[in-house]
């Protein structure tokens, strides 16, 4: 039995004068947790809701579980679930009743409805916000409804698009700790993002994409071993230059030579770092 959820070949996608997909390429493991990172306008979106089929490719092959995304649409969407980027609940409604639409919509029975709502809710620590109003809610709590009502109909993949733009540092941590839980009950996760912190912490691996093509794929501990463990960055007067060491002793070396004339300091190298490596190189 193949161990691959998603397979992604060749995708393009075109609109008029703009190529948005320009023959992407990449392969998601069952139980993974995959994040394709890259700045706005990179193409995330478009790739997300090319899978999910709400918008067709120009050209290119999906794979889901196996079996070609087309061939058999009604079988796709039932295996898939998607958060969108824009939260798009009905806020007159409550939470309780916003999920019950979605297991409808699914044809889901409503004893199993029932049961689901119990589960998720009790998976999202939502039990004591049930019958509130979705405008009732704070923009992290917003989130959680969003990400279990895609959860209603127990999908095996959920496509997260940037599922914590616009929220507070300390809620952010909270919704990353809600999706690594849901990754660890066997959901394949496929997620975009452009928190560079957001794709080191939860993804297994990640693809750096630019500009409608994939540069990169790695783990996020292999992207930054390929620069070293330590940077040192000195501020010059005209911009901020960064040099990266292996060894510690290195990069205490590197900063004692330009501390007694510039701002200088020493830290772990980062996700972020692989990735503007990339940036000097494609923008």
């Amino acid at each position: 039995m193949s161990k691959i959820a998603l397979k992604v070949e060749n995708l393009v996608k075109k609109y008029s004068s703009v190529v948005a997909l320009k023959g992407i390429s990449f392969e998601i493991k069952k139980k993974e947790l995959f994040a394709l990172l890259g700045p706005n306008g990179a193409g995330k979106t478009t790739t997300i809701r090319i899978i999910a089929g709400l918008t067709n490719p120009t050209s290119g092959k999906i794979y889901l579980f196996g079996k070609s995304l087309y061939d058999n649409p009604i079988w796709s969407k039932s295996q898939i679930g998607i958060v969108p980027q824009h939260i798009n609940l009905d806020m007159e409604l409550t939470v309780e009743e916003n999920l019950l639409i979605h297991g409808l919509l699914y044809k889901l029975s409503l004893s199993l409805i029932k049961k689901r709502i119990s589960e998720l809710l009790e998976l999202a620590d939502l039990k004591e916000r049930k019958n509130s109003k979705i405008k009732e809610l704070s923009g992290g709590l917003k989130r959680r409804v969003l990400i279990i009502r895609a959860l209603m109909h127990k999908p095996k993949l959920l496509l997260l698009d940037e599922p914590t733009v616009g929220l507070d540092p300390h809620i952010r941590r909270k919704i990353w700790s809600f999706i690594k839980n849901i990754q660890a009950n066997g959901t394949t996760i496929l997620l975009t993002t452009h928190y560079m912190e957001e794709a080191e912490y939860l993804a297994d691996r990640v693809a750096f994409i630019f500009s409608g093509e994939i540069k990169a794929i790695n783990t996020p501990k292999d992207f930054i071993k390929q620069l070293g463990n330590y940077a040192v960055d000195v501020y010059l007067s005209d911009k901020l230059k960064t040099f990266y060491f292996k060894e510690k002793k290195e990069a205490e070396k590197e900063l004692l030579k330009y501390s007694k004339n510039h701002f200088v300091s020493l830290r772990r190298v980062t996700l972020e770092d692989a990735f503007l490596k990339y940036v000097e190189k494609n923008l």
